[in-house]
């Protein structure tokens, strides 16, 4: 079953750009998917005060004049005259997806809906009918909805029953109270939590299947059709959630977007194919002010089906090909010439495949971010691809295989900048301390050995710390000038450790660009839990006699702290001497320009098939 993309029901709501309007219809997607089996619903809605007025460039509609949390744009109170076009509006988008022969559609009071905000105590303070009985709107909504849509088609349910905000929003007692009341209107209830995106879609520091509790207490509840919904992302979990009763379907959104593939390896009995999903919401987060195309890291082919050609073809004539370098670039290079037909050979000098994959793993949290190595591994085996470890590839080596008609891609990864300023302590980039927390075997052991013998470990930050000296030896300050989630994981890790930690970022919040996976609250509030101390709108400029002075970036104010040892999660630098040697050759990833995951598949495809295309 496809439920599309939530359209708007009514042309006052415009939530983001490319966002559908109902009324354009489906005959797209049923065309398209109508022919393999599969039962295609609308998702209809309306995100009322979530929505956005830069593009229709009118007040919002929302139950009261209260401001969405995000925009806090202070949306108007709809009357009488607004909530019968909105009714009429869903009726209308019913009656279509039926006019369409769509098998049903699937009504949105999830978490960007005005049916939600009617619904909850925060943001509904109506007084009249709407206020002092908050189901009205919704039961009224379902009502016209099955009259447009008919008896004999499916009308489906996503509902908000918990926004995790106790103090005056929906409850669980309270969702499960409303879902009861209206489980005879509906042909199934998708219950969610939430009412943004860091609660509904939550990134890998959230257990896979977060809702399953939830969705257990809307099927005993209501004893409807139930649907569990909440970061499933393995098979055989959904098929536990199936055989052991806690719903009746299951919901898989970003596995499916991971790979699009998904039901047809487990429906051929082959589910150890199926390209596991990181969860990291680099590439899957929705409602986005950059407005990105919605792809996957290690699938980023998603999102540009009519762009890529992929799976890639088969070329008339094998060729020999060998690959440099076991990172992601290179595993994705190797695969895609396998792919390909040709007879592929790849060389590691490292004891492990994955390359930097192995450093983002060990980051505290991030352990999910090694899921794509093992997959990655068991497809060049199923492939044929020769992988030989701990051997470095030379220019003369190079050179050799090219004579006999090899293809070659380089994909050499990169390596640590050097510091950007002067230090009498270790300065430690963070891979090169993720490899040393590997070999030791654990974070303390690693600290140890960095800060040597001499040093004793400092206590924690006391709650509120600022500009105090530490015991000998100070603080593990780590450097981020990025802001992404390698800066706060390592932050988080190290006060783990028992040392007294020091994030020092030149942004106004810590891992200020976990806005776009939804984990940016949750991770400064991991942050202050944990005991580390945030150094805001702050440079590191020198190390000098253990202590290192910071400079405000504003102002240029400075001051100092006691320094053990400095992390640096800065950026790297290409490792691209083996390219520099023979700059003819086709490359990848980070010896192209270090950035993420994405950027490195993607580029292992390309320069897979510039490679056998010379």
């Amino acid at each position: 079953m496809v439920v599309t993309e939530v359209a708007s029901v009514h042309d006052s709501d415009w939530p983001y750009e490319r966002a559908p309007l109902a009324a354009s219809g489906w005959g797209g997607v049923l065309a398209a998917c109508r022919p393999h089996g599969a039962l295609v619903l609308a998702g209809i809605g309306h995100a009322g005060g979530q929505g956005s007025s830069a593009h229709r460039r009118e007040a919002l509609w929302a139950p009261s004049r209260v401001p969405d949390v995000v925009s806090r744009e202070v949306p108007m109170a709809v009357e009488q005259p607004e909530i019968d076009a909105l009714v009429a509006g869903f009726a209308a988008a019913a009656a279509l997806a039926a006019a369409q022969d769509l098998d049903g559609v699937e009504v949105d009071a999830g978490e960007f809906s005005v049916l939600r905000q009617f619904l909850s105590g925060l943001t509904n303070r109506r007084t009249d009918g709407y206020g002092t009985d908050r189901t009205r709107l919704l039961r009224e909504v379902l009502a016209a909805v099955r009259a447009g849509l008919g008896d004999d088609r499916v009308l489906g349910l996503r509902l908000s029953c918990d926004e995790m905000a106790p103090w005056g929003g929906i409850t669980p007692d309270e969702g499960l109270a409303t879902a009861a009341a209206v489980a005879g209107a509906v042909d199934y209830l998708v219950p969610v939590r939430g009412g943004a995106m860091a609660a509904s879609r939550p990134d890998l520091h959230v257990a896979p299947g977060f809702g399953t509790r939830l969705c257990a207490a809307a099927r005993r509840a209501t004893g409807a059709p139930t649907v569990l919904q909440g970061g499933v992302v393995d098979p055989a979990a959904a098929r536990a959630a199936l055989d052991s009763g806690v719903a009746d379907l299951v919901e898989m959104t970003r596995a499916q977007i991971a790979d699009p593939d998904l039901v047809a390896h487990v429906r051929a009995g082959r589910p150890d194919r199926v390209r596991p999903c990181t969860l990291s919401n680099q590439r899957t987060a929705v409602r986005d002010p950059r407005n990105p195309v919605v792809s996957d890291e290690v699938e980023p082919s998603a999102g540009h089906e009519l762009d890529d050609e992929w799976p890639p073809p088969v070329d008339p004539v094998p060729r020999d090909a060998l690959v440099v370098g076991g990172g992601p670039a290179g595993l994705e290079a190797a695969r895609t010439l396998a792919l390909r037909g040709h007879r592929v050979r790849l060389v590691e000098r490292g004891p492990v495949l994955g390359g930097a994959l192995h450093w983002a793993a060990a980051v505290h949290g991030r352990a999910r971010m090694g899921l794509p190595v093992p997959w990655w591994a068991a497809e060049l085996r199923r492939l044929g691809v020769v992988v030989e470890l701990g051997v470095e590839a030379t220019p003369d080596d190079l050179d050799a295989v090219e004579r006999a008609g090899a293809a070659v891609v380089l994909a050499t990864g990169s390596r640590p900048a050097p510091p950007a300023f002067d230090s009498d302590r270790p300065v430690v980039a963070a891979g090169e301390f993720e490899a040393a927390v590997l070999s030791a075997g654990s974070t303390p052991a690693a600290l140890a050995d960095l800060t040597g013998p001499g040093f004793r470990k400092a206590t924690m930050l006391p709650p509120g710390f600022r500009n105090v000296a530490f015991l000998n030896p100070g603080a593990v300050v780590v450097r981020d000038p990025i802001g992404d989630g390698t800066g706060v994981g390592i932050a988080e890790q190290v006060a783990a450790a028992g040392w007294a930690t020091v994030l020092v970022t030149p942004d106004q919040v810590a891992g200020t660009q976990l806005a776009r996976t939804g984990d940016l609250a949750p991770a400064n509030a991991r942050l202050a839990r944990a005991g580390v101390a945030r150094e805001l709108r702050s440079t590191v400029r020198a190390v000098v006699d253990g202590r290192a002075v910071l400079e405000h970036v504003w102002t240029g104010e400075g001051r100092t702290l006691d320094c053990a040892l400095v992390l640096d999660c800065g950026h790297r630098l290409p490792a691209d001497a083996l390219w520099r040697a023979r700059p003819h050759l086709s490359r990848a990833g980070d010896c192209v320009a270090p950035r993420t995951l994405y950027e490195a598949v993607l580029e292992g495809r390309r320069a897979a098939a510039a490679a056998v295309s010379r």
